[in-house]
């Protein structure tokens, strides 16, 4: 056995007598508690659906018996008795805080309206497993973190792959194909599509098997085809986008007065305020011509041109600075939540929403 496997097998033998321990005292850990609701819903039945009195029937109501599923048909109240409605019942278990359990135990140790959901329990401990799989890379790489990873990206592959084939596929490709056959067995709310719409689907089909021909051993010259076809249609719809959102936008908004005045609500002149949205415009139209002047490199920087270059360098690497410092600012957030799930829904040390009341 390796240094590094004795390493490994010592800081989990540690850690499995941690959760052991962390297990048998105070109130536990890792486990999710759901309350159990019964619902009711009553419809009219589809003879009478047209009556006057059918929408008084419509009712959602919460039931205290354990129901299944189920349709029934019954007499509705309130209409002659050629009316019926139909029942349908089902349960809804949403997830509530210990305290709950705690307290519906100690009013009836026999209740099962609160109870222990394993499905759930057992996925918070596979999100704790994962995520000490994940940064168990900061020691070095292992095949826990190689096994969290191949899930991460099958799953993420897998996920993104239906969702293309449900919110795509089917509803624009085959549904404007084939919109009888889409609506009656998967879409029933799929509108029909017009003619226009159908030939741009039967096009976008040719070029899909075209660009599928690239996986064929001979013939992959013709995959070409589709995928200048995509770069040149992304091509100019992106220009045109990138030119109104970043070029005529920023140069609109760079074109700001840089005397301000600022009125409050008597309509009396504001010097602060005015003063400091003065300094502000002068600032950001001061550093766009500087930033501007550094990436001009006709002219030699020296002189009135230089001290303007070595102005931009500074709004530069400013702005780099910020948008770093948010960034990471933004993962150390990622950092603290996972922390925190670790420390508050797993092993139970933390309580800042006093959910247990340790």
């Amino acid at each position: 056995m390796t240094r590094q496997a004795k390493t490994w097998l010592i800081i989990g033998a540690v850690f499995v007598a941690l959760i052991v321990v962390r297990g048998m005292i105070g109130q536990g850990l890792g486990r999710v508690y759901v309350k159990r609701t019964d619902v009711t819903v009553t419809l009219p039945d589809a003879a009478a659906a047209g009556a006057p009195s059918a929408s008084a029937n419509e009712s959602i109501n919460v039931s205290p018996s354990a129901a299944s599923t189920q349709v029934t048909g019954a007499p509705s109240s309130g209409t002659t008795s050629a009316t019926s409605a139909s029942t349908i019942s089902w349960q809804e278990w949403k997830q509530v805080p210990p305290l709950e359990f705690i307290a519906a135990q100690k009013a009836n140790p026999a209740q099962t309206e609160i109870a222990l959901s394993w499905p759930r329990t057992i996925g918070l401990w596979l999100a704790a497993f994962f995520t000490l799989a994940i940064f168990s890379f900061l020691y070095a790489d292992n095949p826990f973190y190689k096994i969290a990873e191949s899930l991460v990206v099958g799953v993420s592959a897998a996920y993104w792959g239906v969702i293309g084939f449900w919110d795509t596929l089917v509803p624009k490709m085959f549904g404007a194909l084939t919109p009888g056959l889409v609506k009656s067995l998967v879409q029933p709310s799929l509108v029909a599509p017009e003619r226009l719409q159908q030939i741009s689907m039967v096009f976008a089909l040719i070029l899909g098997v075209m660009m599928l021909w690239r996986l064929l051993p001979r013939g992959g010259w013709i995959s070409a085809w589709p995928l200048a076809f995509i770069v040149g249609v992304t091509a100019g719809l992106k220009i045109v986008s990138h030119v109104e959102s970043d070029l005529m936008a920023q140069a609109a908004a760079t074109m700001k007065p840089l005397v301000v005045s600022v009125t409050d609500a008597s309509g009396a002149t504001n010097m602060w305020d005015s003063w400091w949205a003065s300094v502000a415009n002068v600032l950001l139209v001061t550093g766009v011509i500087c930033c501007l002047t550094y990436f001009f490199f006709s002219v030699e920087h020296k002189g009135v041109v230089g001290g303007a270059a070595r102005v931009g360098i500074w709004y530069l690497m400013i702005t780099f600075g910020a948008s770093f410092g948010f960034t990471v600012m933004g993962r150390i957030a990622l950092l603290a939540a996972r922390v925190e799930f670790l420390f508050d829904d797993w092993l139970w040390l933390i309580d800042p929403n006093h959910f247990r009341g340790l």
